[in-house]
């Protein structure tokens, strides 16, 4: 009789404190909410109208584009990977957001917006790397299905050239189904731009479109990106130096410069903090317009606690600790 007495008064505190973290987690939300809407108005002044929304005929929603948009970036920021889970907790606060969009409305707005909040990201982006000359560029696999699930996927049923296909993680030494997210790095670890191809596009095709949006710069790639006619040819047409490290079997290998294995650590911790904390693994997208505007809002979300951080004179780097 005392063991159950025991068990069930430790259960009622589990269950007390439970229920106060997740009031004290929403009442950060509202906060934070406030504080990255001011951040989104900050640099987005000439791209919406007074009532927060794009240039366009229509009736002027309650809820604006701006809301929106940072509705979607603390939803990545704070882990909450479901969007039935935000909307059921939002419904227990809705005294300090009376004007909030139903969870479908939601879903289509975000997409509505989602070039929007690239454009917002961009000029964020540029006020923190500086007007930097050197880059790093990058990739990170993004499986969305299993091997044998692939031919059931139904992303790519209205586009195929955006259907995720298989491609091969040469870091885990595996096959995955799903796409490649390719970014490009200043050295102080802020995406300048990146773009989401499928598993079976190579990193060489992405430099491609790198010499259209970059001159007169350093790049430093990995080594699947190492190719002496994308080298000349970037320099020839944007005057963009490729360096990469050569492999310990050719004759050019030359030790590794210990800064740029320190810019390559911040790069490698920073697609861990895409898994970690942006779950960018796990998305219940059920086409590829769903998915890019994910990708978009994570990356999004990065850039604006990276920004927080600077603004409040703390390592850009501690994501976590931005909000806090």
């Amino acid at each position: 009789m005392f063991k159950e007495m025991c068990i069930s008064l430790i259960f009622s505190n589990l269950v007390m404190v439970k229920s106060l973290n997740s009031n004290h987690h929403m009442r950060n939300l509202s906060a934070n909410f406030v504080r990255v809407l001011d951040v989104c108005n900050q640099h987005s002044r000439d791209l919406v109208n007074d009532k927060g929304k794009q240039s366009g005929c229509g009736v002027v929603p309650s809820f604006s584009d701006h809301e929106v948009i940072v509705l979607g970036w603390l939803q990545e920021t704070m882990g909450i990977d479901s969007k039935c889970y935000l909307f059921g907790k939002l419904d227990e606060y809705r005294y300090w957001m009376p004007n909030l969009i139903s969870s479908w409305k939601f879903n289509d707005r975000r997409k509505y917006t989602a070039q929007l909040t690239e454009k917002i990201r961009k000029r964020i982006a540029d006020n923190l790397d500086g007007g930097e000359g050197t880059f790093i560029i990058d990739s990170k696999p993004v499986k969305v299905y299993q091997l044998v699930c692939g031919k059931r996927n139904q992303m790519g049923k209205t586009c195929v050239e955006k259907a995720p296909n298989i491609g091969y993680c040469a870091s885990q030494a595996s096959y995955y189904y799903g796409y490649k997210l390719h970014a490009v790095y200043g050295v102080s670890s802020v995406i300048n731009s990146y773009n989401v191809t499928p598993a079976s596009i190579h990193d060489n095709r992405y430099l491609t479109d790198v010499e259209q949006d970059y001159c007169n710069c350093t790049i430093i790639g990995d080594r699947v990106c190492i190719s002496a006619e994308i080298q000349l040819n970037l320099f020839e047409t944007a005057l963009i130096q490729l360096e990469e490290p050569y492999r310990c079997s050719q004759k050019q290998w030359k030790p590794h410069n210990k800064a740029f294995g320190m810019v390559r650590k911040r790069i490698e911790m920073l697609f861990s903090q895409f898994s970690d904390t942006f779950n960018i693994m796990r998305n219940y997208a059920k086409d590829y317009q769903g998915f890019f505007t994910r990708i978009i809002s994570k990356v999004s979300a990065l850039t604006v606690l990276q920004y927080i951080n600077k603004i409040n004179n703390k390592p850009i780097g501690r994501i976590k600790y931005a909000l806090a």
